[in-house]
Parts: structure tokens; sequence; C-alpha cells
């Protein structure tokens, strides 16, 4: 009996063998689908001595309820010798979500369905090359839909059943809610989920709020401005007109008179916020119980300073502080970030906003409001659940629908391998580190790469430009000095605000922009050498491809013009 009772481990063994090399089927295709038994045929004849030694000496009473569990492993298509884990999807759920859960706890997670659209960079061919810009973006958004409407069905009606509130989005196909145990597996076991990740919340913000009262008057072109020569396009005419650049962050004080002017929804005498501005906090996520610009705030409003001072780099003029890159620009945000504190849905909440601007009240999206770039300066919190590719799927509908994303390093320096969070280790982020305002040397703040974390040895940064002593626009109608690559990102957003105007060939190409970049940049090296990037070579993981020089890459598209259009003349 004991020889019969290893056998039968075999033989269920043998089962899960099957599947692991013909792939899971139902009960109707283990007895009606020919090909599906032609195949189990050829396995089972390496182990007919296996299973004909299962049956001798063996009573059906015995034989019986064997059969029952093969036929039933068979069924489910267990792999053999599964873990419990495994089959009851343990394996989807992020350790820190099991975590929340324990002793009848609660978990804010995000369940990302594994069918996500079949969608990428239109130089790609998935999005038609020929399309026209609002084409683009109305093709990307109706695909996105039209996954979340076919396959979110089953994981909506399992939590109205069980009463938990969620949130679904589709610029990535997955629903944000807070969950006990039970819904946890009972999410897990579904077979159109993929993974469920950790909603906390997390300090989104490299570094502290500024302070208002930091920088005094000052008239004319700040010299961060002047050393990317910025001011050498305006003097060409291009200032970044017809562009929109959008925010991600703390919010915006669309009242400063530096940045009043550029802002979309002010029209020079009244101000409408429907398409320009969206709110992504609707509770307390920082904890202390109050917020200067309340919840769900249906009027731009920045709570901590930090998204004003980003804006202000990438558009801010008001007539004597030039501080930003593209005044011609005009620019929308939304808030992601509650007083400096994020978590992974209200991340999610912003990009989609993006993708398809609505009214303030979240109705009538249009994909033709879409910006042409967003700045991101801040950090999806990894200690607290934020997975490595949790903005990843996001981020590249985004760059299918023609929208350059734009990501701070991080201010971790100077050691190497330190670039470890999203979005700036994404693959489809432009990610950039920070020098001096006046110089090409590396802030000694400036996270290095590559990225290490995950394996996948990414050069990052991509680029670097000035993040050290900026000076922009804060609350209160202030200015301020901030330090960090939160700075050093938004000149880059608004470089390529400056590009597109002067160049409407390359617009919202995003591969082919980020090439000519690479191109085009001052290159640089360093003494430092992390990985397999030596500094002595470019690229490096300090550097990247070098620094923002926006008139050499003018000069180089202009030269494009010349060579393939010699009898077109282009300032």
């Amino acid at each position: 009996m004991i020889g019969c009772d290893y056998c039968f481990v075999r033989v269920v063994a043998f089962a899960g063998f099957i599947f692991s090399h013909v792939g899971s089927a139902s009960f109707s295709d283990c007895f009606l689908h020919g090909t599906f038994m032609k195949k189990t045929f050829l396995l089972y004849r390496a182990w007919a001595k296996s299973v004909s030694s299962f049956f001798q000496g063996s009573t059906w009473l015995l034989i019986a309820p064997r059969l029952l569990i093969l036929c039933m492993a068979l069924w489910l298509g267990v792999p053999q010798f599964t873990s419990l884990a495994q089959m009851d999807g343990r394996e989807k759920i992020a350790d820190i979500v099991w975590t929340d859960t324990e002793n009848g706890g609660l978990a804010q997670v995000v369940v990302y369905l594994s069918d996500q659209a079949d969608l990428t960079t239109r130089e790609k061919g998935l999005v038609p090359e020929a399309m026209e810009q609002a084409e683009q973006g109305a093709y990307v958004f109706a695909a996105l839909q039209a996954v979340q409407m076919r396959s979110q069905i089953p994981i909506q009606q399992l939590l109205t059943q069980r009463q938990h509130p969620f949130q679904p989005f589709w610029v990535v196909n997955a629903v944000a809610s807070t969950i006990n145990r039970g819904t946890l597996l009972a999410l897990a076991a579904q077979p159109g989920v993929a993974k469920i990740e950790s909603n906390r919340p997390f300090l989104g913000v490299l570094s502290p709020a500024p302070k208002p009262s930091a920088a005094p008057m000052q008239l004319g072109v700040e010299p961060n401005i002047a050393w990317i020569h910025a001011d050498s396009l305006w003097g060409l005419g291009y200032t970044g007109q017809n562009m929109v650049v959008a925010s991600a962050d703390t919010g915006v004080d669309w009242s400063h008179l530096a940045l009043k002017d550029k802002y979309r929804g002010w029209d020079g005498a009244s101000v409408n916020h429907d398409y320009a501005w969206h709110d992504a906090i609707h509770s307390d996520i920082s904890g202390n119980g109050t917020n200067p610009c309340g919840f769900s705030s249906l009027t731009a409003c920045d709570d901590y300073g930090h998204g004003s001072h980003t804006v202000g780099i990438m558009v801010g003029d008001d007539g004597s502080n030039q501080i930003g890159v593209a005044p011609g620009a005009k620019w929308i945000a939304c808030r992601n970030m509650e007083q400096g504190y994020g978590q992974l849905s209200t991340y999610l909440e912003c990009l989609q906003f993006f993708l398809a601007p609505t009214q303030t009240d979240g109705s009538n999206p249009d994909p033709s409001m879409r910006p042409h770039i967003i700045n991101n300066s801040y950090a999806c919190g990894t200690s607290e659940g934020c997975g490595y590719t949790s903005l990843d799927t996001a981020i590249q509908n985004l760059r299918s629908a023609g929208i350059m994303f734009v990501a701070a390093a991080g201010n971790s320096g100077p050691s190497c391998n330190i670039i470890s969070f999203p979005p700036a280790m994404s693959p489809y982020a432009f990610t950039i580190g920070a020098t001096y305002a006046s110089s090409d040397t590396i802030a000694s703040f400036s996270s290095r790469g590559p990225i290490a974390v995950n394996g996948s040895n990414l050069l990052k940064p991509d680029m670097v430009a000035p993040g050290q002593g900026i000076r922009s626009s804060v609350l209160a109608g202030g200015y301020a000095y901030l330090s960090g690559t939160r700075m050093a990102a938004p000149h880059v957003a608004g470089s390529i605000a400056l590009l597109w105007s002067a160049h409407p060939w390359l617009l919202r190409n995003v591969a082919l922009t980020e090439q000519y970049y690479r191109q085009t940049v001052r290159p640089l090296t360093s003494s430092q050498t992390c990985g397999s990037y030596p500094g002595s070579q470019v690229p490096n993981a300090v550097y990247g491809y070098g620094a923002l020089d926006v008139l050499a890459t003018h000069n180089f598209l202009n030269s494009l013009y010349i060579y393939y259009f010699p009898y077109i003349s282009i300032p």
C-alpha cells in the first residue's frame, strides 16, 4: 500500500507535469479536445510504468477517490507540487498588503488586471503614424476605455457585493479600494488579476516645502535660464507658443503674477478651471487633519508651494522676473499630493486626467485637451509599497498619446545605483539629474544610476539640467531659491515646449525628441564610474548623455532642414 501511495503521488505529479507542458485546460478540454489529448498521450507514455503500478494491487474503493483528485488536478490546471500560496493567488499579493490585512486589518490597494491595452508609441506602428494629433489622443483614449469596460466587471461586482467602495482606472487597467483579508484572497483568486499592490500614503516630494521669503525681487533673465540658452530662442521668436505643459505635483497657485497669464484656465478677464485643473486629493492623506486648499478643490490651489515653483521654472514670467524656460506656453495642473504626501492612486488619477482632461467635476473627458509635456518632480514611495513598475504602463500609455513624461532623478547622491523609485527609474520616462545653476558641474545631491534595484542595469539619468540654487515662484506671490533634481526636470520640460513650438514637425514624437536630445546635449564625463558605465565615457551614469543646451538642439534640428530642404530658410 505504501508503494501504491507513493505511485499515486507520482500520478498527481504527472497531472501537473502535463499542464506545465501543455497548458491549463478546463474539464471539458481534458476529454473533448483532441489536440490536448494527443499531447497528453505522448507525455503519458513516458509515465506509463508509474501509472500502471498505481492501479496494481489496489481496489476500486481506493482507486476512485484518487481518480477524483487526479481529475480535479487536471481540471484546475494545478502545476506539479504547486504551493498553497500559488493555488490561492498569494503570489499576486505584495507582502506589505498581506501584512496590512493581518489580525482583521484593512489594506489600501491597487488591483492591476492582466488585460492591458495593446499600445505602444506611434513610431512603432500600433498607433498609426499618419494620425492627426487629435485623432491620436482619441485613438489611445478609446482603446484604454475599451479594455477597462471588457475586463473590470467581475472585479467591480466582487467589490460591490462585499461593500468595498472602489475607484476604477483606465489610464492603466486597475482598480483602487480598501479591503480585508477575505476580499484580498478573493481578488487574488480571480484569473484576470495580475497583481495587487499597496496604496499606502507616502511622502512624495523630493525635499521640504519652500519658504517664500527666501529670494528678493530680481529683474531680468535668471542665470539658469540663460545658461541653457533658452533666451536665445526667445530672440528667434520661439517662446513655447501653442504648447501646453502639465504639472503633477502639490498643486499650483494660479493667481501668482508670474503664472496667471500662462494658465490655460485664464482668458485675461475671467477664470474657468475646466480642462485646466483637477484635484486628486479627496481626503486627508498626510494625517494632520487639515489642508489649506481643502479636498476635491474645484479651484487651482497649492497646499505646499512645490508645484508653484516647478511650474514657474517651466513658464513663469511676470514681465520683470523671467524665471521660466518657455514663457509663451500655457500650463495645466493636477494635485497628486496632499501637503507633500501622495498615494499610488492619486498619481494614477492625475495621469488619467492628463490623457483626457475633464471638467472640474470629472465629467466629459476630452483627449484633444491633453498637454504636450508632463513634469514630474516627485517620487512614488517604494518603502510604503509602491512597486518598481507601478507607474510604467500608465506612462507608456501617455507616451503612446504623444505626451512626453519628464521625471526628476532624485536627491540621494552622490552614490551610484540610487535611482531606485518610480517614476525616475521607468524606461518610459525621460529622467533628469541636476547641475549647478550656471555650470555643468554635477550637484552632489543628484542621484546616480544605473538602475540596480530591479536588475535591469538601465542607464539613468538620461541627461542633466540646472538644479542647484534655482529661483522661481512660490506661494503668496513670492519667490524662493530651491535646489534639487525636481528643479532640473522642469528646465527640460520647458525646453521641449520651446523646441516643439519651433519645429512642429517633431510635435508629439516622443522617441525622436529623446533621440535628438541625446545627440545634441553637451557631452560630459566624470571621474565616477558606476557599474558597467565608466565615467570617462559618454553616456555615463552621472550625467547621462550630457547637459541641456536648447539652442544647440534647435540648431541641430535646423541643420536637418538645410540638409533635406536646402531652399527653405528657417531662423
